[in-house]
């Protein structure tokens, strides 16, 4: 007998169940292109596309410094400013919702289930909805725009937190409460220098993202390098959106590289 004839055949529902999802799929992506406006080029696209890609060639590099607070610098400082304080505020309010949501022993299934759901219905409002709320309620600014992604990164870093306490070696909290310590005791001893590394690191990896998302948030007037950005492409000066992209990538790169050096030192 061959070595094929005694492989086991595959059931004949499994095989069904593939046909079916096959289907299934290929019928939602026709649906979706059906959905899809037709496909129309301007007349003046051409000119539009040459003054683009002239102005991302001849950037304004007299935008870079001008003295007077309204240039690039101190708009990239600004963004820069808004993602830390963002990010540091949410770190810190992250850690009660972290402990909340993580699920260990000793702990009821329902206050798990509760933390995880306050999570979850927090990292459902986009940065820029919340951003758009804050400024209803604290005016245009940085401060909106700190909110914003103070806000929406309690949720991130508080899952991420929370997994991390979930993945933590319990033997020196054990060892801990046989020692009679108290549960603030295995907490501030056992818990935290364990945990220390894996909470710098998921913070420094949200700060990389929150250096995008305060540069995009300034279009709807929270603060950042997004404001003038918003204003140069209204106005069509294609070589100052030039030098403000350059100057968001920069900003972008250097911080994922210092971050990511400090990541690994960490992990």
């Amino acid at each position: 007998m061959s070595h094929a004839s005694t492989l086991p055949k595959a059931p004949l529902t499994h095989r069904y169940r593939h046909i079916f999802f096959t289907v299934l799929t290929v019928a939602i992506v026709i649906w979706s292109f059906t959905g899809m406006p037709s496909f129309d080029i301007k007349q003046n696209a051409w000119l539009v596309t040459k003054s683009i890609v002239n102005g991302l060639v001849h950037p304004d590099f007299s935008y870079v410094w001008t003295g007077d607070g309204e240039d690039l610098t101190s708009s990239l400082l600004q963004t820069l400013g808004i993602a830390f304080l963002g990010t540091f505020i949410s770190a810190i309010i992250s850690l009660p919702f972290a402990f909340w949501a993580a699920n260990t022993r000793n702990k009821f299934w329902l206050t798990t289930r509760s933390g995880k759901f306050v999570l979850t219905a927090i990292r459902t409002f986009p940065e820029i909805v919340l951003a758009l709320m804050f400024i209803k309620a604290v005016g245009p600014g940085s401060f909106a725009g700190v909110l914003a992604v103070g806000f929406h990164s309690v949720g991130m870093l508080a899952k991420l937190f929370s997994e991390a306490i979930e993945n933590m070696d319990g033997g020196a909290g054990e060892a801990v409460t046989a020692a009679g310590g108290t549960r603030l005791e295995v907490t501030l001893i056992a818990s935290l220098p364990q945990l220390m590394p894996e909470f710098v690191s998921n913070t420094l990896y949200r700060f990389e993202l929150a250096i995008r998302s305060a540069s995009i948030l300034g279009m709807v007037g929270a603060g950042g390098v997004g404001t003038p950005l918003i204003f140069a492409i209204q106005t069509r000066s294609w070589s100052r959106v030039g030098i403000i992209l350059y100057g968001i990538i920069i900003l972008v790169t250097l911080t994922d590289f210092i971050s990511g050096s400090l990541r690994k030192r960490l992990i």
